[in-house]
């Protein structure tokens, strides 16, 4: 079956639901068995809430056929997802690689959490290709991948980075956030361990947190174990909400997709920019990679204004927009934007522009009051 044809079929058995068409909310916590035999014996299918229930097994099952995966767990954030996978992955003592355009709280996470662990993180050109190597060490265990950044959008080459880590028997991850499962396949470009926020695009309507992880034969039992030990579940109508925004999950990123490359393509004409910086687009970093290796792109994309405009001009042009939304998050019905400076914070990348930066999430309004509301925050900058 196609993609759009799986996505309305996938964790849900209308047979098993007394012929509703979606599965209901399964709440709870304790599980009470018919035997003191079976109580001793853990035998039922869920032994007690932590295990699981019917809803989030629907939601695992769902999103393991999506990705390919040999298994999916859950947890109640993106991040909470990013911490998961590399808690399962890393020991004390062990030395994690990981791109300088990452996601800024999954940076955090290894500068505090996993140095107190006695994990050494190094961060490196998310354009780096055999360079890499070089960056090996004995106890190198994880590379991690984000591709395309989540601020400056840098595509990185997966296959090749994750067939060189496999020849030193390091882990791969990576955070798929932003093309999801139906535009890049991660496991058959060579990522054992495949995140994704569902708090975006899966949910859709900005109203869930929710992350899942999927992971290939080797690594899921040892993913599934650490999940249990944490006992780090989400929700029960989050998981239910999740696998309602699947049914629609194809529909919502390629109508993303085509109102963000009208954005975009409408962008660049404009005085007021400098550059755009979206991987369908010739002049992004890693495009060329992003064509060979993706099947599509999402709403999410970033600006570099025109180098002169001050902050003060900026604050005048964003408090007074009337569709964009200023909010941290993406993937839902409404547009936003955000003010970005990564060069605090990067350490193996210099971020080399005076000009100021803005990340654009497009939601489902219409383009051309989209762009009415665009224009007129740039003119508001000469104010």
């Amino acid at each position: 079956m196609k993609i759009e044809t799986q996505l309305t079929q996938l964790g849900r058995d209308p047979a098993k639901q007394t012929g509703f068409v979606n599965g209901p909310i399964y709440r709870g916590s304790t599980v009470v068995y018919p035997t003191m035999d079976d109580l001793v014996n853990r035998r039922a299918e869920f032994t007690y809430g932590t295990a699981g229930t019917p809803t989030i097994r629907d939601l695992e099952n769902a999103w393991t056929a999506l990705t390919g995966g040999a298994g999916t767990v859950l947890s109640p954030s993106g991040l909470g997802a990013i911490a998961l996978a590399l808690l399962t992955t890393l020991k004390s003592g062990d030395h994690l690689l990981m791109p300088d355009s990452v996601y800024s709280p999954s940076r955090a996470f290894c500068d505090d959490f996993l140095q107190k662990m006695n994990v050494r993180t190094t961060y490196y050109d998310p354009l780096i290709k055999d360079e890499i190597t070089e960056l090996f060490a004995d106890n190198t265990t994880v590379l991690f991948l984000e591709s395309p950044g989540s601020q400056t959008f840098e595509v990185q080459d997966v296959p090749h980075l994750t067939a060189l880590a496999h020849q030193h028997n390091i882990t791969t991850i990576i955070d798929n956030t932003w093309a999801t499962p139906l535009f890049f396949d991660a496991h058959r470009h060579g990522c054992d361990l495949s995140i994704e926020a569902g708090t975006k695009y899966l949910g859709g309507h900005s109203d869930l947190l929710l992350g899942l992880i999927s992971a290939n034969d080797a690594w899921f039992p040892k993913l599934r174990k650490t999940y249990d030990l944490f006992a780090m579940l989400p929700g029960a109508e989050d998981c239910f909400l999740a696998l309602r925004g699947l049914r629609t999950l194809s529909i919502r990123v390629k109508e993303a997709e085509k109102r963000a490359l009208a954005m975009a393509n409408w962008l660049k004409t404009l005085p007021e920019v400098a550059k755009v910086l979206h991987p369908a687009l010739p002049d992004c970093p890693g495009h060329e990679i992003w064509q060979r290796d993706f099947t599509g792109s999402t709403g999410l994309f970033s600006i570099l204004l025109t180098p002169g405009f001050t902050q003060q001009n900026l604050a005048h042009m964003l408090d007074h927009m009337k569709i964009f939304s200023m909010g941290y998050s993406w993937g839902g019905f409404e547009s936003l934007i955000i003010p970005f400076d990564c060069s605090t914070y990067r350490t193996a990348t210099q971020w080399q522009t005076d000009a100021l930066a803005l990340r654009l999430q497009i939601g489902l309004e219409d383009v051309e009051d989209l762009k009415a509301d665009l224009a007129a925050g740039f003119a508001r900058l000469h104010a």
